[in-house]
């Protein structure tokens, strides 16, 4: 039986499909960006790479949660 997958993973699936790239591909350029904040990381992801905003939130909160928990 599959995992129930909650908070902002549960997106990716979704992003995948309609953006048409893997999520470590998403991940890697938040981790290059020189931007640092939540909302400059979501502005920047919806003007220069037109992802929804619930996508964007969802890659940088997941991706800066790892950077934090490492």
């Amino acid at each position: 039986m599959a995992e129930n997958v909650k908070g902002p993973a549960s997106y990716f699936p979704s992003i995948e499909k309609k953006y048409g790239r893997p999520v470590a591909e998403w991940q890697e350029l938040v981790r290059s960006s020189p931007l640092t904040r939540h909302m400059e990381l979501v502005a920047w992801l919806k003007a220069e790479h037109g992802l929804g905003h619930g996508h964007a939130n969802a890659l940088v909160a997941h991706t800066l949660a790892e950077g934090r928990a490492q």
